[in-house]
């Protein structure tokens, strides 16, 4: 059976970084694409104030059984202190595209 597709969430501080980041998960198969949603205004709570940050927003398509090796890389080549890092199951997609999701996500035989 086929593992359980996720759309993860995460931010970057510049497209540089979210290029490397997406190149870097796609290259170890820990997610079959990323896409790269520059001008984002984030607005949140960090410490004792509110921050303003212009980011770049990728979209990242991996499996389930994928996600604690891909949260553990976002935690090394994330230059943030605490990335965000929210998956979100997908119910639904065509099938084509979700065997796709599937094959390019499983990790290259030793």
């Amino acid at each position: 059976m086929p593992a359980a597709p996720l759309l993860l969430l995460t931010t970057c501080p510049d497209a540089e970084t979210a290029r490397a980041i997406g190149r870097a998960l796609v290259e170890r198969r820990l997610a079959a694409c990323v896409n790269l949603l520059p001008g984002a205004l984030s607005i949140y709570r960090w410490r004792d104030g509110i921050e303003e940050e212009a980011e770049v927003v990728l979209l990242i398509k991996t499996r389930a059984d994928r996600y604690a090796e891909l949260e553990a890389a976002l935690s090394v080549l994330h230059p943030y202190e605490l990335p965000e890092c929210i998956a979100v199951s997908i119910e639904r997609g065509s099938t084509p595209y979700l065997q796709w999701l599937e094959q390019c996500t499983r990790p290259e035989e030793q």
